[in-house]
């Protein structure tokens, strides 16, 4: 089987459902056709079952035990091993096309998902994208696992039809009409069956939407009282689902009764039928053996074609929704922003010429503002993030080209921006740091002590190779946030923006942190955005923004010292920012501040009431 995932799941066609499957087929045709043959194999050997025994009923009654009936067991014995061979290999073969059909859709939506940021919940509800990856891809995955059989089937039915008429023509004519007409009737059943699942899909998905949409507000609906509110919403959308639910199951009961009820019926007649043919002696007690044989399997290809009409039937709803969400179009998807061009020779500064902000290439440099979003969105603008930063792509150049003629994947690799909020995902540590894959041991253990890690290690059993739980909630708040940083630090891209990455650590970790950050990205672009006086005195400028514009720049210490109106401007933020460190370290957990509570981890007040003290000190001296 081909490894997953796949390295490249492919560009499908979003004109409609069938194209969308017909394009999936293409992608595994080889796994297809060794599975079409397999079941083509079992379903002739099927077949071939009831003529071989036929013709061993009516050999041993006309001459007993001779030659004839030995080599015609042995006949039986080869098409039964051929049988089990076909069915073993054509099962494996099933599974393996479900998983990578299902798996190839997952991957699409997941890597469309990442590339559209906000613009897909702009325009879907959560929960159908969830329920794209959660249901739909299976759905997709289930229309190959039963294409063999039906294939099969199909081969088998030309077959069987051939020496049903070439024993009997009364007989085979009453067979292989009898089961179309039975095969009708059931048709009947399923498009109602398919606009009932149609509809418990679309309940299912506001479910989803309702219950992600709750839980993510569930703090701000406790703090309104609104949550009973919402509670009561959820529960009524269950029981609409469940009530959809309930129609589904009693219209796929009435069909799955008929597919049993029907055929026997159908088999009862052949029997009969048959019967009368035999004692009339218009046909031999072999061949109603074998007529009965052939009426038994032909229930088979039956079944496996109204599974394919249900499993297609419910895949077709499903990729509707699937291409939903691929047609979302991707963050930045002008074909310019698009075009990996050839990036300029060398580094570079970088520039935005909206705010004035020029960071001179391979130094570190911290943005302060006494407005901590308005850095912040300075920061995400400097690695394009979001669609409202696309637009101004012009405005940001990196050596002296615009980021827009570089093409929006070339900017991903060489600008890499980490956000205040650390997001960590359920996996092995030392995948959940190498992002990229390229990471050797030596970068791993620098990129840990540059973050000052080490304890998350001696957390995890495994160290790098433990289980990191869903959003890292086996971790503390400064844990998740150094992880993060490590994992930002790996990557070493030509530029690092970093956004608060000391924000949840104490002031001893953070004195750490900013020595050694500064230590390994010398000769590399950084950008950081803090009000720490712990990382501003390491870092070798500093900018200070306000109303969106660089309004002053320097050094720590030569802001403190100055006595102009910007330097004025940069202590009150500076020493704002200490002095808010110290409730925050003291407050209890579940507060609300950001203190690690993790191994290690040391109170915050100690430091920063001394830096307050140093600062209160040192303004008095120049008064």
């Amino acid at each position: 089987m081909r490894r997953l995932p796949y390295a490249d799941p492919g560009t499908p066609p979003l004109t409609s459902a069938p194209a969308y499957l017909w394009w999936v087929a293409r992608g595994q045709a080889g796994l297809l056709l060794a599975n079409a043959v397999t079941g083509i194999g079992s379903a002739v050997a099927m077949a071939a079952l009831p003529y071989v025994l036929g013709r061993l009923v009516d050999g041993g009654l006309d001459d007993g035990l001779s030659r004839e009936l030995w080599l015609g067991s042995l006949a039986l014995l080869a098409v039964g091993v051929v049988l089990v061979v076909c069915n073993v290999v054509g099962h494996r073969l099933e599974v393996q096309n479900w998983i990578g059909a299902s798996f190839r859709t997952s991957q699409l939506v997941g890597h469309h998902v990442s590339r559209t940021g906000d613009a897909v919940t702009a325009e879907l509800p959560t929960g159908e994208v969830v329920a794209t990856v959660a249901s739909d891809s299976l759905r997709v995955g289930e229309v190959y696992f039963i294409t063999a059989r039906f294939v099969g089937g199909l081969v088998a039915y030309v077959v069987v039809a051939f020496l049903l008429l070439d024993s009997s023509v009364t007989l085979g004519v009453a067979v292989l009409v009898g089961l179309p007409a039975v095969a009708a009737v059931l048709a009947l059943i399923v498009r109602p069956l398919q606009r009932r699942q149609r509809a418990q899909r679309e309940a299912s998905g506001r479910l989803t939407t309702l219950g992600a949409d709750t839980v993510s507000g569930l703090r701000i609906l406790r703090g309104i009282g609104g949550e009973d509110a919402f509670a009561t919403r959820y529960r009524a959308q269950s029981q609409q689902v469940r009530a959809q639910g309930v129609r589904v199951a009693q219209t796929q009961s009435l069909l799955d009764a008929m597919q049993a009820l029907l055929p026997g019926l159908f088999l009862a007649a052949v029997v009969w039928f048959g019967a009368r043919l035999a004692l009339d002696g218009e046909i031999t007690p072999g061949q109603l053996v074998t007529f009965y044989g052939y009426a038994a399997f032909l229930t088979e290809p039956l079944q496996a074609a109204t599974q394919f009409v249900q499993s297609m039937s419910r895949a077709l709803i499903g990729v509707r929704k699937i291409l939903r969400v691929l047609r979302v179009p991707v963050t930045g998807a002008d074909p310019e922003l698009l075009l990996d061009a050839a990036p300029p020779t060398g580094g570079g500064d970088l520039v935005d010429t909206r705010s004035g902000l020029v960071v001179a290439a391979g130094s570190v440099v911290a943005l302060v503002s006494a407005e901590p979003d308005e850095t912040a969105r300075l920061a995400t603008r400097l690695g394009l993030l979001g669609a409202e930063n696309l637009e101004h792509a012009d405005d940001i150049r990196l050596g002296g080209v615009p980021l827009s003629t570089l093409g929006l994947a070339q900017v991903r690799r060489r600008v890499v921006v980490a956000e205040s909020t650390p997001q960590l995902f359920t996996g092995v540590l030392r995948d959940e740091l190498d992002v990229r894959g390229s990471a050797v041991a030596d970068a791993l253990a620098r990129a840990l002590e540059t973050a000052d890690a080490a304890d998350v290690l001696d957390s995890l059993p495994g160290g790098l190779d433990g289980e990191v739980a869903e959003k890292g909630r086996s971790l503390s708040g400064g844990q998740r946030q150094r992880v993060a940083l490590a994992r930002a630090l790996l990557t070493e891209p030509e530029v690092l923006v970093l956004v608060e990455p000391t924000s949840a650590v104490d002031a001893h970790t953070e004195a750490r942190i900013a020595e050694r950050l500064v230590r390994l990205r010398k000769g590399r672009t950084t950008v950081v955005v803090t009000a720490s006086p712990l990382v501003l005195d390491r870092v070798d400028e500093v900018v200070l923004v306000h109303d969106g514009r660089v309004v002053a720049r320097g050094t720590h210490r030569g802001l403190l010292d100055g006595a102009t109106t910007e330097a004025l401007a940069y202590r009150a933020v500076v020493s704002r920012a200490a002095a808010d460190d110290v409730p925050a370290a003291r407050a209890p957990l579940g507060s609300g501040h950001a203190v690690d509570e993790g191994p290690g981890s040391t109170d915050r007040a100690d430091t920063t009431e001394s830096t307050i003290d140093e600062e209160a000190s040192r303004a008095t001296a120049r008064r």
